[in-house]
């Protein structure tokens, strides 16, 4: 009965009505040729000397133009100490620069930085300890001021004020001090040894000639207006519907590159994928962002638009809270002394009877049209990914577990009740709230299978779907994620080069986002791993990447067998753009693909 309903909700759902707009304009009338003129026989004047000309700019032949980027979700804020979407990383990047950046073979290279820093070059100590970084000379900020160490200085102790609610500290709290030989030199010395030292310098710095204050970060003006020290500016920002970039003349690459080639770059917000795949078909839009797999086949017919498709870290997962929602930002140490579980999730039965109950292979194959791969870990990709076997479609265990944990269905409605449960009260429903970013189709499309699977086992799941602005909000704005107060969120999180910081952010017992440390941290989980915990902080401080991933396997087998997450599949990539839109490089390691927006051009 259960197969019947799924496939006959899974037929229903795969009636998408394709709309493809097309607009053809009137044939010109043919225009006749001038008639040649009569040659006049006049006394030849003497040849002038041609005047001189100047050379023309570097890349003005690629230069001019406007480009509009559909996104169906739109940032809260920007500063990149304390924001967590996606598309507030894309925005960011159009405006920041960082000492060092990594391309998409997964090499550091050097940005603000001369060269990037190591034993050879003399840029790191033999011990590790100390980081010598070259700046580069002459960069400056959007209003003229010179980028220098200062500005480096002023991040580091902006990211470490107890006060500033910066969302992740992982490496900057192992630094002993942040110097200045000189105005072009910085000095960072760590108190022990951090193994992502590279990392932690593609941080894009803060401007400290404005005198703003670490501790009141939170309320700062360039939070929604940075200062830019990047290829674009912000000419203005319309909530609800764009945001418009205009050519930063002062971005170091102007004069010497002619970079950034595109005049103007408008990110338009829009209602959903769907609207954004019309839009690019008549011409509306260069470019949509963040296409689902299922999107492929039928991007494949249409004239003038590229897919562009390369996997990625980013796996699409079930984030449960393991604590009490009633709760408000629990502290680890809190909780500690006071679990304070979840009446129902906080059971590692329940979570595990959850996962068994969901067929990852229907998910993948039937809304994806199997062009996703199924997720087992966190760590998916890169030097660092782990073997984690996929997950067990058992829904009679899943049931048995259930049974196991005093969840059962004595009134006969099919949905399971507490008797005899550990931590809720005597007859309560297995009901539970599942909570994604409103406006995606493919995801309110799996919550409407896993619905149904969760029904089979008897768990009521009901959706309360927000704005992305909503979910990925700030700390300080009292957003629900981050204060712990919700049942199961979904959504797709991605890593870099190195996945240190995110995962330590992500599962780290001392990285509970709460008021003591002012919302750092991304374990809305909650979750506590002694054996996790150690793991996490031997990959960071072993010199040697064999021991580091070996620590890494270690972590991710803790978190297969905790399920402070269940992984759904595996993302790919999945952006369209029109033929037009040349130099588009997507770069799996970083999380947007306006890390080389300089280099954007249109055809002519």
């Amino acid at each position: 009965m259960f197969g019947k309903r799924v496939w006959t909700l899974l037929a229903v759902l795969s009636l998408i009505a394709v709309m493809v707009l097309a607009a053809c304009g009137p044939t010109p009338e043919p225009t006749q040729a001038p008639a040649p003129t009569q040659a006049k026989e006049e006394a030849a004047e003497p040849t002038k000397a041609p005047e001189p000309t100047e050379a023309p700019m570097p890349g003005a032949d690629k230069q001019g133009g406007t480009l509009v980027l559909g996104f169906y979700q739109e940032p809260e804020l920007l500063n990149p100490a304390i924001r967590t979407q996606t598309v507030a990383d894309w925005a960011g990047d159009f405006m920041e620069s960082s000492m060092i950046e990594v391309s998409p073979d997964g090499e550091y290279y050097p940005q603000l930085a001369k060269e990037v820093p190591s034993v050879q070059n003399g840029g790191v100590s033999e011990d590790g300890l100390t980081i010598k970084v070259n700046l580069k000379e002459g960069i400056l900020w959007e209003d003229g001021d010179e980028f220098t160490c200062d500005d480096i200085v002023f991040t580091w102790k902006t990211i470490m004020d107890p006060n500033s609610g910066a969302v992740s500290t992982s490496g900057w709290e192992d630094v002993e001090s942040v110097t200045c030989e000189d105005d072009y030199t910085v000095v960072i010395k760590f108190a022990e040894f951090y193994a992502p030292y590279l990392a932690m310098l593609t941080t894009s710095p803060f401007p400290s000639h404005l005198g703003l204050d670490p501790a009141k970060m939170q309320e700062w003006e360039i939070n929604r207006k940075p200062l830019s020290l990047g290829p674009y500016k912000m000419q203005e920002w319309v909530s609800g519907d764009h945001m418009t970039l205009v050519r930063n003349e002062n971005y170091w690459l102007w004069e010497s590159e002619g970079k950034p080639y595109v005049d103007t770059i408008i990110m338009r917000w829009i209602e959903s994928r769907e609207v954004g795949k019309q839009l690019i078909q008549t011409g509306e839009l260069d470019f949509v962002w963040d296409l689902i797999e299922a999107d492929i086949p039928e991007a494949q017919t249409w004239e003038g638009v590229v897919i562009s498709n390369p996997p990625s870290t980013g796996t699409e997962r079930l984030l449960l809270n393991l604590r009490d929602p009633e709760l408000d930002a629990p502290c680890v140490d809190t909780l500690k002394e006071n679990p304070s579980p979840h009446w129902a999730l906080g059971d590692p039965k329940v979570r595990e009877a959850i996962e068994l109950g969901i067929d990852k292979n229907l998910i993948v194959d039937k809304l994806l049209y199997g062009l996703a791969t199924v997720g087992t870990t966190e760590l998916n990709l890169g030097w660092a990914a782990a073997d984690i076997p996929p997950s067990e479609f058992n829904p009679e265990k899943a049931k048995s577990l259930l049974e196991e944990a005093g969840w059962t269905d004595q009134d006969g409605d099919g949905i399971r009740e507490c008797h005899d449960c550990p931590y809720a009260e005597e007859g309560k429903v297995l009901k539970l709230k599942i909570q994604t970013t409103s406006g995606n189709a493919l995801r309110e499309q799996c919550e409407q299978v896993l619905m149904e699977m969760m029904k089979n086992i008897g768990i009521e799941l009901y959706i309360e779907n927000v704005p992305s602005s909503e979910l990925f909000a700030s700390y300080s704005s009292g957003a629900f994620r981050k204060h712990g107060q919700f049942d199961i969120l979904m959504y797709t999180t991605s890593y870099g080069i190195d996945p240190q910081s995110h995962v330590e952010g992500y599962f780290a017992s001392y990285n509970m986002p709460c008021d003591d440390n002012s919302g750092k941290g991304y374990n809305y989980s909650r979750w506590i791993d002694e054996e996790f915990d150690a793991a996490i902080q031997e990959a960071g401080t072993s010199p040697d990447l064999a021991v580091r991933a070996a620590a890494y396997q270690r972590a991710m087998e803790r978190i297969a067998e905790g399920r402070p997450h269940i992984y759904l599949y595996d993302r790919m990539d999945i952006d369209l753009l029109r033929e037009h839109f040349k130099g588009y490089v997507a770069n799996v390691w970083t999380s947007t693909g306006s890390w080389n927006a300089d280099e954007w051009y249109i055809e002519k």
